[in-house]
């Protein structure tokens, strides 16, 4: 993928950086929901004089080992370790998922003689993605605009456990004709927690309601943050509310990458699909293609 303009400014090129190898680990729900992220992430980093590749991946294993199931959990977790061991540098565009592969897959292997060094060594070099923008990269300035107000969520794991909060803050700050407005409680659950929101739901409803009403007490027409499950919760409650508030991931906002629609809305039909007969196909789709770098 051969990245446009560049979109950072501010930071020299070294040897160091022409020299790093980075795996981005995509993640399920960005993968499966919200492919954009991934291709924004690409972007940031291949603009900050990274190689980015894309091993063959799994699940983090997220949802096993918060459900106490250990033994499949070591099973995800060697085989994503064994994937990512060529590369200089693991990447994740998620708080959550980062924190498991940083902090949780080397407690799933300790005292083990075999995997817990390999465990180790991968931990040591994987970072969530806007932390390892600026505190490995070096990068101080992005070159994105978007004419708006905006408020950022921590997400719990990214914050508690990896120390993600004045990273992203620094860089949307140079997004021009973007204004933060920081909301009351920023670092307080979205009432997502993976399978939290599934086994309690009452509960988890009451806590994204007041996430959401600080979420508006602000005046600002979008929220941002680091992790697209924490987003997709605050998303539907939002909309399932009436609210006009957009809510994307941080990283499309520094790529400058807002052309999709924002998360939970529909996707805009092309100008000449109204004049298409029933069930024939237009546009890019008629045509075999995809966006580049896509999928087949």
């Amino acid at each position: 993928m051969v990245a446009p303009e560049r979109a950072f400014e501010d930071f020299t090129l070294t040897a160091e950086h022409e020299a790093r190898r980075v795996g981005l680990f995509v993640t399920c729900l960005v993968d499966l929901i919200r492919p954009t992220v991934g291709f924004a992430a690409v972007k940031l980093m291949e603009d900050a004089r990274c190689i980015v590749d894309v091993p063959r991946q799994s699940c983090c294993g997220q949802p096993a080992f918060n459900s106490g199931d250990r033994t499949t959990t070591r099973e995800i977790a060697a085989e994503v370790i064994e994937a990512f061991e060529p590369f200089d540098y693991v990447v994740a565009p998620s708080g959550s998922c980062a924190g498991m592969l940083k902090v949780h897959y080397p407690e799933l292997f300790r005292g083990d003689p075999n995997w817990q060094p390999r465990a180790d060594a991968f931990a040591a070099k994987t970072y969530e993605l806007v932390a390892f923008l600026v505190d490995v990269c070096g990068v101080r300035r992005v070159a994105a605009r978007l004419v708006a107000t905006a408020t950022y969520h921590d997400s719990c794991s990214g914050l508690r456990e990896l120390g993600v909060h004045d990273q992203p803050r620094a860089l949307l700050r140079t997004v021009e004709g973007l204004r933060l407005a920081e909301m009351r409680d920023a670092n307080v659950c979205c009432g997502f927690g993976g399978t939290f929101c599934v086994k309690y739901p009452e509960i988890s409803n009451a806590i994204v309601a007041k996430k959401a009403a600080n979420v508006a007490a602000t005046g600002a027409g979008l929220l941002l943050a680091g992790d697209l499950g924490c987003l997709m919760n605050m998303a539907g409650k939002l909309q399932r509310e009436g609210s006009a508030i957009e809510v994307r991931h941080v990283a499309e906002v520094l790529a400058g990458m807002t052309q999709e629609p924002a998360i939970g809305l529909p996707a805009v039909a092309p100008p000449d699909a109204a004049a298409a007969p029933p069930g024939k196909a237009t546009g890019a789709r008629a045509a075999g293609t995809r966006p580049a770098g896509a999928r087949p």
